[in-house]
């Protein structure tokens, strides 16, 4: 596992050492921390680890925007998934004393994962995080997106340390990731379904 370009020095605990101690997240998850490393593996889905210098604390998130075909409404791709989970980790790092102005980013993920139109939801995940990032004035220091690869990836929000490890897609990883990801989509489009209100 490596060190993304521009992260502070290396931890002195190992790969493997960091990936035992880790919170792991899955899609739709997120996570704020002060010392316990967060880990999560990313298909097509990006994850944005955001972090707080001053203070030493650093969160990451794990989001996929659920392709509009899927939809009844194209607003949920953005109103359930992207956008909530981008500002539910700033409200959680706030609520820790963290200061919008302080936090830096670096993200992960949005491969192209299997050979089909969802190859685009990968290209959308990275245009989001990118925009998002850029509207919000959060500073993206590292990034590693795209590519036929799944990745790992720990943060560690002590140091605001983050490690991504390629892992070159075979089959089952394929099936696994996807299935995963496709369950979290569809879990998406029934949340939205029971909660839209209808005006008469």
């Amino acid at each position: 596992m490596q060190a993304l370009a521009h992260s502070p020095t290396p931890s002195a605990l190992s790969g493997k050492t960091l990936e035992r101690l880790a919170h792991n997240i899955n899609p739709g998850g997120w996570a704020v921390e002060t010392e316990r490393p967060i880990s999560t593996l990313l298909g097509s889905c990006v994850a944005v680890c955001l972090y707080d210098p001053k203070l030493r604390l650093g969160g990451m998130n794990h989001f996929l925007l659920p392709s509009i075909s899927r939809s009844s409404n194209a607003d949920i791709d953005v109103v359930l998934n992207g956008d909530y989970a981008m500002e539910v980790l700033v409200n959680a790092l706030l609520d820790k004393g963290a200061q919008k102005r302080r936090l830096v980013a670096k993200a992960f993920g949005g491969g192209n994962i299997v050979s089909s139109i969802r190859m685009a939801i990968g290209d959308r995940n990275v245009q989001f995080a990118r925009e998002w990032l850029g509207r919000e004035g959060i500073p993206l220091l590292a990034s590693d997106f795209g590519g036929p690869w799944s990745r790992k990836v720990i943060c560690v929000p002590a140091s605001g340390e983050a490690y991504c490890r390629r892992t070159p897609i075979t089959q089952p990883e394929v099936a696994a990731i996807v299935k995963e990801e496709q369950a979290y989509e569809q879990s998406l489009v029934a949340t939205a379904k029971t909660k839209r209100v209808e005006l008469f």
